[in-house]
């Protein structure tokens, strides 16, 4: 049994909505980490309608884990709520996110306690994250469309993110102290069915903006699943049209909306000439995609009113 009154090394977040199915899976695969005793595991139920506090409830009350876990539920839909109750409930220094579709491998844990031990000078981190498709993998999905579909591998090294990337929720971590200067944003993330995003860019931002280190970690890494309901150019051009209401989201004040409408204009003029240029299926998508994203950011900068991502 696992001791629960000894301080945690890691608290491991894992938010869920309505994946009752998939968190057993996810919990279950922590039995397989090395060191997982060193952690307490949170289950975070952002509003969830099916079974998923039975489910957790297995885990928490039978003690089946060999590390304590705790069942948090918030009655505020977000994500961004529902990890900001996660990290309230923390009791650890670090802290790390698990979707609730992802299964780390054996040395996820030791790559993170032993990265923020060895260097502190780094504030946060993330790794690789590897797809596991339900069905088939489309043609198309493949270059730039993997980011939006949380694939991600940088090598084999251990670097900084690039200026352009940081990790994902679905397999990241940080020192407590970065939620000193502020939570994850409550109007960005995802809400119920809305694609809502950017709540990680900009945690990720204020770290930079404070000096602070983020590097990725080829041994933490995980496996995520993608549904074959998302494995469709409906569902990615949906994706794109949000990404773009989040990027609207993200303005402060009337010069930043200014530089946005600019940014976006300039925008509009290199997608309708490079669409004349697309040689393949992929590029043909990616520039109806590209203008998705440019609708939903005028959409909410123009916006006088209404919910984000109504018409």
């Amino acid at each position: 049994m696992p001791d629960r009154n000894k301080q945690p090394a890691l608290s491991i977040i894992i938010c869920t909505y309505n994946r009752a199915a998939l968190l057993c899976q996810t919990l279950e695969s922590l039995k397989d980490l090395r060191g997982v005793e060193q952690a307490e595991i949170i289950v975070v139920d952002n509003r969830s309608t099916d079974d998923t506090r039975e489910v957790a409830g297995r885990f928490v009350n039978r003690g089946v884990l060999p590390a304590p876990c705790r069942y948090v539920f918030e009655p505020v839909q977000g994500l961004s709520a529902a990890r900001n109750a996660g990290i309230i409930a923390a009791q650890a220094e670090l802290i790390a996110f698990l979707d609730d579709d992802a299964i780390p491998s054996a040395g996820w844990l030791e790559a993170i306690l032993t990265t923020f031990e060895q260097r502190p000078e780094v504030n946060a981190m993330g790794g690789k994250i590897h797809p596991r498709f339900e069905s088939e993998r489309p043609g198309w999905l493949s270059g730039p469309f993997e980011l939006p579909y949380t694939i991600v591998d940088l090598g084999n090294a251990v670097r900084e993110y690039p200026s352009s990337m940081h990790p994902y929720g679905a397999n990241m971590a940080m020192r407590r102290t970065v939620f000193d200067e502020g939570m994850f944003p409550l109007e960005l993330g995802r809400k119920g069915s809305l694609l809502l995003s950017g709540e990680e860019t900009w945690i990720f931002e204020q770290i930079r903006r404070s000096g602070g280190k983020t590097i990725y970690h080829p041994e933490m890494e995980v496996e995520h699943f993608i549904p074959s309901s998302r494995l469709n150019k409906e569902w990615i051009m949906r994706r794109y049209y949000f990404q773009g209401i989040s990027n609207g989201m993200k303005r402060e004040g009337f010069g930043s909306t200014c530089y946005l409408l600019g940014k976006t204009a300039a925008k509009v003029l290199y997608v309708s000439v490079s669409r004349w240029f697309a040689r393949n299926e992929t590029a043909r998508l990616l520039n109806q995609c590209r203008m998705e994203s440019i609708r939903g950011t005028l959409h909410t900068v123009l916006s006088r009113g209404g919910e984000p991502g109504t018409e």
